[in-house]
């Protein structure tokens, strides 16, 4: 049971929830969380509203951090002052693309030596639980280009944001936001057997996604039921925080903390966090955990949560929603999931337990009982384990749980996030993949609607895709089956192969060694700065509920690209609008064309209409750019390529009713572009002209609540615009037209100039 209070709550003494007011004030009592401890200890602003994080270290993968330190170094980047890890473990097929793949890494590893990081070789681990196993620890702060970057249950506050982000924090500036709201998450009771993290999980994101309860502020786990759940279980839970899109979260801790940082030898970095003696939050999540049931998250996204005994008593109705969502998505794609309905039972094609979520060690020990002695069966269902770490896989080996998986018939594979984005375990057209991973956005496992590849992943626990495995892929609730939880304390962690592989450059930099570039990795394009007048070209108009980042850029067969900006910029909206490149590069040109002091033809009547706005308009010295609306874009990946791939095409702005993270939020802003809103996008459509006068001169007075602009069309529209509050250095960001000319700016100390 997961109940949502409709207000803020007092927590007294760690378990008394009250709603009336108590001698103490509020703002008092919001100084007795943990997050706002933890916030207060990396802030250096001296205010502890407007906040201005240091964070303790960083983490990037391979998708992510080519383009990071190609930022960082464009900016004068000389050593990473802070430890900075880069894993391999989106990237890591290197038998995608030739010797793409392998070059980003070989720049990786150079980049460790060269500024003081630390590299983990593909395979090895990923990069989630890298970070838990070496990294985490109670009242740290944890910065990832990942949106999974969450290790609340280890007592860190971590935050996923996009690239530009981390430059900061590479070049020793901050992260700045105004203090975030705090949500409780009061946890009582204990799990059934059967039930897992995930399905935990999916019970909360069920509840909160769609009504934005959490949306970009901490969710601070506390409450009695924290002691009923083992460290490594925590884990599973956490990570999952993403899929609420909170800002971050965090856990009281407790003994078992201590035990899971003591196997990983690290129980120095063990502290207790508790709430205060009274404590106060913005809002409550409670849960009760005795009450919650094994879940799935049909497609096309975690939120879309059912029990699974639900589903079974209830599958065409159920599965027929499902398939007029997909007529939304995919207009005249062919997309059936009530076919797999036989004899009244649903039959699936795939099960995955894999990375940060499901590859955890606890999560494939629980499933190997149900395993053992059973088979997956030689027929279209298929079982793939990917542990989270060689560590993880080797305690795995050493008490014969890998065996037992691979004598059932399922298949073992190293330490690879691809299940996750759909670069590993593509099924079939058609198929139903459940997995125990973190997402199932649409073509999140790697279909491709545009070429009538289409299927589809549901979200399960570890435990109940095990159940459905040996009930040859119908699909099966865990807690049908007789099982009990792992022991984790026997758990026996071995650093040896991290001790072996693993690059640990931290503070010893060497400046002269020279960065290791393939013909893949490419310098970002030149941005122009913004001009005080633009037009701009409306080339894509999403109407759909949500954008994700995966389609604004695909993951999946765009990865092998991710260091490459023009070539990546290719399959920008591939999927969900194949038409936008071309429009937007199309548009581009005409940009191109007045820096280089021509005005093309068909843009003359254009500016001959604005002339009744503004008489004293300069075509020349107008800015031209593109612009995507969207209804809410960003929802989904950290990956700052979601923006960075408009801006190279030439995009100025987005505008939006609201923007689904702060973080994508972030990445327009610091690839300079505008994060326009709008209370009414009836007022313009695809391939509209949208004029907005004396911009430098808002940025400037900070005037954002009601911008001015026209659409130029046989007539000319009078429209309002907004932007949500900005910070000074975003607005000199979006000014100067791209973080990386920010920075030159700074060094240069131009800034008189603009």
């Amino acid at each position: 049971m997961v109940k949502l209070y409709e207000h803020g709550v007092f927590l007294v003494d760690g378990h008394e929830i009250v709603e009336s007011d108590l001698a103490v004030s509020i703002e008092d009592a919001k100084r007795g969380t943990i997050s706002y401890e933890i916030l207060q200890q990396h802030n250096i602003s001296g205010d502890d509203t407007s906040l201005q994080i240091k964070f303790d270290a960083m983490t990037s993968h391979d998708i992510t951090f080519v383009g990071i330190i190609q930022t960082a170094k464009a900016s004068g980047l000389t050593q990473f002052p802070i430890p900075y890890i880069l894993t391999n473990c989106h990237n890591s097929l290197c038998a995608v693309g030739g010797t793409i793949n392998e070059d980003d890494h070989m720049f990786g590893l150079s980049a460790a030596k060269k500024y003081g990081g630390i590299y983990v070789p593909p395979h090895i681990a990923v990069i989630h639980q890298y970070m838990r196993e070496m990294i985490a620890g109670c009242g740290k702060m944890i910065l990832g280009s990942d949106s999974h970057t969450r290790y609340g249950a280890l007592g860190t506050m971590a935050i996923g944001e996009g690239g530009g982000e981390l430059v900061k924090q590479l070049l020793c500036d901050t992260y700045d936001i105004e203090y975030p709201g705090v949500v409780a998450v009061y946890l009582t009771g204990k799990p059934n057997p059967g039930v897992g993290p995930q399905d935990i999980a999916l019970a909360i994101i069920g509840k909160v996604f769609k009504n934005g309860y959490v949306k970009n502020k901490v969710m601070e786990f506390v409450g009695p039921g924290i002691e009923e759940l083992e460290t490594d279980f925590r884990n599973g839970i956490d990570v999952m925080t993403t899929e609420t899109t909170c800002l971050s979260s965090v856990w009281q801790t407790d003994n078992n903390t201590r035990i899971y940082l003591k196997a990983h030898g690290r129980e120095q970095d063990y502290k207790k966090l508790a709430p205060k003696e009274v404590a106060y939050y913005d809002g409550m999540v409670y849960v009760d955990l005795s009450q919650i049931k094994p879940m799935i998250a049909l497609p096309f996204h975690p939120s879309n949560v059912y029990e699974i005994d639900y589903l079974n008593e209830n599958l065409e109705q159920v599965l027929k929603t499902v398939e007029e969502e997909a007529k939304s998505v995919y207009a005249g794609l062919e997309f059936n999931l009530t076919d797999k309905i036989i004899d009244g039972k649903l039959k699936v094609d795939q099960g995955i337990i894999a990375g940060c979520a499901g590859g955890t060690y606890s999560n494939i020990m629980d499933g190997a009982k149900l395993i053992k002695d059973n088979s997956c069966g030689n027929n279209e269902f298929s079982l793939s384990i990917y542990p989270s770490s060689q560590p993880v896989m080797m305690a795995l080996s050493e008490n014969g749980v890998l065996n037992e998986y691979m004598a059932a018939g399922a298949i073992v594979r190293t330490a690879f996030c691809g299940p996750c984005f759909g670069a590993g375990d593509t099924p079939a057209n058609g198929a139903l993949s459940i997995r125990h991973t973190t997402r199932n956005f649409p073509n999140r496992e790697g279909g491709k609607p545009g070429n009538g590849q289409m299927s589809s992943v549901a979200l399960m626990d570890a435990r109940s895709i095990a159940a459905t495995a040996v009930n040859n892929g119908f699909l099966t609730a865990a807690t049908s089956c007789n099982i009990d939880y792992t022991d984790y304390s026997n758990y026996k962690f071995d650093p040896t192969v991290y001790d072996n592989r693993v690059y640990n450059g931290y503070n010893k930099g060497i400046a002269e060694h020279e960065l290791k570039y393939g013909p893949n990795i490419k310098d970002w394009p030149q941005m122009s700065s913004l001009t005080n007048d633009i037009l701009m070209k409306v080339v894509a108009y999403i109407t759909d509920p949500v954008t994700t980042t995966d389609e604004l850029i695909p993951s999946g067969e765009a990865s092998s690209y991710r260091s490459n900006p023009l070539g990546l910029a290719e399959f920008t909206l591939s999927r969900r609008d194949p038409e936008y490149v071309g429009r937007a590069k199309e548009f581009q040109k005409f940009e191109q064309l007045r820096i280089e002091g021509t005005l093309d033809n068909e843009l003359n009547e254009v500016f001959e209409k604005i002339k009744d706005i503004n008489p004293n308009i300069e075509p020349l010295l107008t800015g031209l750019g593109s612009v995507m609306y969207a209804n809410k874009p960003g929802d989904g990946s950290a990956r700052e390529q979601a923006a960075s791939c408009q801006r190279v095409l030439g995009g100025i702005a987005n505008i939006a009713t609201e923007y689904a993270t702060k973080r994508y939020r972030s990445n327009l802003m610091n690839w300079g572009m505008i994060p326009f809103l709008t209370k009414d996008a009836t007022n313009f459509s695809l391939n509209d002209y949208i004029y907005v006068p004396n911009i430098i001169e808002v940025f400037q007075s900070g005037q954002f609540s009601d911008i001015k602009a026209y659409v130029i069309g046989e007539d000319i529209r009078e429209i309002s615009l907004y932007i949500a509050d900005m910070t000074d250095d975003e607005r000199l960001i979006i000014v100067a037209g791209s973080l990386i000319n920010h920075n030159k700016l700074k060094l240069e100390n131009k800034y008189t100039e603009v």
